[in-house]
């Protein structure tokens, strides 16, 4: 996830916020439906393409685009992996400017997956930073975990090393590294970027 909201208070905790800017007053967080594919989809392209720029060629950033996207999305929605498995977005008005999909922590070492929720996926749009909304998205996020999981203890996420301003977002939302990391194969040349693992116990 990617966010510069202040951090959220816990026991929730904080998310990134990408998308078009709207009245704060109509700010909120929802859960996705498959209509919601498209506006998600697109939202995606634009953070990737932010927080990826300096790692990827011009042609490979091109190529991530909204609707190549929006095709899995629509899927997920229509047929989640299981019913822990959530997408939620935040919007401002009518629109969509941000999202954060969320399930259980499979194939995490040291997490039992009934006992620990991951953020899989999120981010806010570019230009509708610092309005809150992935602090709304990162707290209904762990409500919707919480909701799931009787025996919620710990919520994990994997991060970008290089990216600063996600990790201190995080930290500052109560998360924490714990010494995990991985290498994340990220263009088709085999190119990689090193991710760490952040924790937040609930």
């Amino acid at each position: 996830m990617t966010s510069q909201d202040p951090p959220p208070d816990l026991p929730h905790a904080r998310g990134h916020g990408h998308g078009a800017p709207g009245p704060l007053a109509d700010a909120a967080v929802r859960t996705a439906r498959p209509s919601d594919a498209p506006a998600v989809g697109l939202v995606q392209a634009f953070v990737w393409q932010h927080e990826l720029r300096d790692l990827l060629s011009a042609e490979v950033l091109d190529a991530l685009t909204g609707p190549r996207f929006a095709g899995v999305w629509r899927r997920s929605l229509e047929s989640p992996p299981s019913p822990r498995h959530r997408l939620l977005v935040a919007t401002a008005g009518p629109q969509v400017v941000g999202y954060v999909a969320v399930g259980p922590a499979e194939d995490e070492p040291g997490h039992e997956p009934d006992r620990t929720g991951t953020v899989l996926e999120g981010g806010v749009h570019p230009e509708a930073r610092r309005a809150g909304h992935g602090s709304r998205l990162l707290n209904a996020a762990v409500d919707t975990l919480r909701a799931g999981s009787d025996d919620l203890e710990a919520v994990v996420a994997w991060v970008l090393a290089d990216a600063g301003g996600t990790r201190a977002f995080l930290q500052g939302a109560g998360f924490a590294p714990d010494g995990a990391w991985r290498d994340r194969v990220v263009d088709d040349d085999g190119r990689t970027a090193r991710e760490v693992r952040l924790v937040a116990g609930l």
